[in-house]
């Protein structure tokens, strides 16, 4: 089964996930995002067209998107609507507006910034563990979807240090640190992204570390974790990139690599894929390390290696 992953971090560096906004609204130069916004279909500002949550304007050569979304419904299941509903049928299309009206809904739909952020993660969380505890998914639920993914991480690290690397949103980090057999840094290329997660792991009362940096190249000295976790990452990267993120793992890890990636036809472009993988290429990409290996095939690919 194919695995679609929706890295949607605050992977625009312009973007700030906790600047200060006007309730019900958030603003940038590209976008506007208001809760509600049923109102001003003037000549000037007809809606390009109403979906089943949004509505979307262009006002001023601005994106405007109006929501009906409540906090209850706040989680990251909003990825797969913007998706379905905006980005698939062709009316907004780019990884950067992606990520800006992502950042826009979740901003506008609860008030102040840290709880927002809260409630999102927090309506994620309970939502993957429900998934976990529910033999059947939830239709059209990309959180359904990945839970089994996040399911099978914890089940293959050991107790000890963790390193997840290209952490995003960092729900993994969290669950891992939630447990207290594991010591958990999360990273991410993406300062907001790693400010965000530090503020919403303060509010959740985790220890939870975090790092700015790329992948490939981690500030930290050989062998100074127990595992290092690769989750539905390379499929972001082009292969050199992605190579060298491997090798950078391996660098890091005492005891263990684990890499996840989805099986897909054709690289989800909305969510900021640029390639794809099947077996045999993950198969060749641990022989190509030179360490032991195995691979197995769960919600996707994953590609396990042993730096001893």
């Amino acid at each position: 089964m194919s695995v679609p992953s929706p890295r949607i971090g605050i992977a625009a560096r312009r973007i700030d996930p906790l600047a200060p906004d006007s309730p019900g609204l958030y603003a940038d130069h590209l976008v506007r995002v208001v809760r509600d916004s049923t109102r001003g279909d003037d000549a000037a500002s007809q809606p390009i067209v109403r979906t089943g949550h949004f509505t979307l304007r262009r006002r001023d050569r601005r994106i405007e998107l109006g929501h009906t979304l409540r906090p209850g419904q706040l989680d990251n299941d909003l990825a797969g609507l913007l998706a379905e509903e905006l980005f698939a049928p062709g009316w907004l299309s780019g990884s950067d507006t992606f990520e800006r009206v992502f950042t826009g809904v979740v901003r506008s739909c609860v008030d102040g910034p840290l709880p927002a952020w809260t409630t999102f993660y927090n309506n994620t969380l309970a939502r993957i563990r429900d998934s976990w505890r529910s033999p059947e998914p939830a239709e059209h639920s990309s959180i359904a979807g990945f839970a089994p993914v996040y399911r099978k991480t914890l089940d293959t690290v050991a107790a000890g240090t963790v390193l997840d690397v290209g952490s995003c949103f960092g729900f993994l980090p969290l669950l891992l640190a939630e447990l207290p057999e594991y010591t958990v840094t999360a990273s991410d290329l993406v300062p907001g992204t790693m400010r965000l997660l530090d503020a919403v792991a303060g509010a959740m009362s985790l220890r939870l570390s975090t790092l700015t940096c790329d992948a490939a190249r981690v500030p930290l000295p050989d062998a100074s974790v127990d595992t290092v976790t690769v989750i539905h990452v390379l499929e972001h990267l082009d292969p050199g990139h992605g190579e060298a993120v491997v090798q950078e793992a391996l660098r890091l890890a005492r005891k263990r690599v684990v890499v996840a990636v989805p099986y897909e036809e054709e690289p989800t472009a909305a969510y900021g894929h640029v390639r794809c993988f099947d077996q045999d290429q993950l198969t060749e990409l641990g022989r190509r390390t030179g360490h032991r290996f195995s691979v197995a095939s769960h919600h996707g690919g994953w590609l396990v290696l042993d730096p001893g």
